[in-house]
């Protein structure tokens, strides 16, 4: 083989074995495929039960608290050109947050949509309530007010008082805070319409004996101030309450296993009752562990934070 000849074909195997070895296989696509695209899912942060708390309030009381956003490591509410920090859930003003350990938090807790269905109290809970009773008179750590004065404008009784008016409701008469007085007057609208086509409940508010808004105190054996106290709640009892149990401490007063009273035992109001002071975000404290079932206070942040009112 002439030599010329023998050197370009081994030149042109050698290539062509090469090109063999490195070649990358691309599949062809088919006429009907689409470019595949991986999806990330994101990530959902939760908020924390400070965050939740601050924004809650905004909702709330919107023609009060401007914003809400997180200042110096701790969520803050401004309120008529105020802060206040949620500091451990106690919502104190700047100037108090060094005196935090002198304060219990603020109630801020989840409130069922409807009546929870009663069982009879385990050994463990039987143990908590009991401690419950003992520990109320002893434990003397008051919740701070600062942030539910500025917000009512009743941080003494004068002022509190120069907030009050005096409404009818159901035929009842009663001081309650100005800020809640178209509230109820839609709470009473409700209810009378529901009266027309239910006789029961024409009954009870026929049988309706005292209506109790406005009152200067604390709650019972403790220091801190009630709702009342802010002209915030009402309390609704009949003329009679037929043996029935009505407030945990009045109960805890001659039968030591107050918890042990169940929904059969105790006087509530109807449904229709509950459920028109539930819309316009009033709680009802029949739902409560201490259970206060004549009791109706106003507090719009509870439903908002429990996922119940947008």
């Amino acid at each position: 083989m002439n030599k010329k000849i023998f050197i370009i074909t081994l030149i042109f195997v050698l290539g062509f074995f090469y090109s063999c070895v490195n070649k990358k296989t691309v599949p062809e696509a088919s006429a009907d495929s689409s470019p595949v695209i991986e999806t990330v899912e994101p990530i959902v942060v939760e908020p924390t039960r400070a965050e939740k708390t601050m924004r809650t309030l905004v909702l709330a009381y919107p023609d009060v608290i401007e914003k809400a956003e997180l200042r110096d490591d701790d969520w803050a509410v401004l309120m008529r050109g105020k802060w206040y920090y949620y500091a451990g859930g106690r919502l104190l003003p700047e100037n108090q947050l060094e005196n935090a350990a002198n304060y219990r938090p603020q109630q801020f807790y989840g409130y069922p949509k409807d009546l929870p269905e009663w069982k009879k109290p385990t050994e463990e809970e039987t143990t908590r309530y009991s401690s419950w009773t003992k520990a109320r008179s002893q434990n003397q750590t008051r919740r701070s007010n600062f942030f539910i004065d500025d917000l009512w404008q009743s941080s003494t009784r004068a002022q509190t008082e120069n907030n009050l008016v005096k409404i009818s409701f159901l035929g009842k008469t009663a001081k309650v805070h100005k800020g809640i007085q178209e509230k109820l007057s839609l709470v009473e609208t409700r209810i009378l319409a529901a009266a027309k086509i239910d006789t029961e409940l024409q009954t009870w508010i026929n049988n309706l004996g005292n209506l109790e808004g406005y009152g200067w105190r604390n709650i019972a054996d403790t220091s801190a101030r009630s709702y009342h106290s802010y002209g915030l709640a009402v309390d609704l009892l009949p003329k009679n309450l037929k043996g029935k149990q009505t407030y945990w401490l009045w109960t805890s007063q001659y039968r030591e296993d107050w918890w042990n009273v169940s929904y059969s035992e105790r006087y509530h109001p109807p449904e229709a009752v509950i459920t028109a002071f539930e819309a316009y975000g009033f709680v009802w404290g029949g739902k409560w562990p201490l259970f206060d079932t004549m009791h109706f206070e106003y507090r719009p942040e509870i439903f908002i934070f429990s996922g119940l009112h947008n």
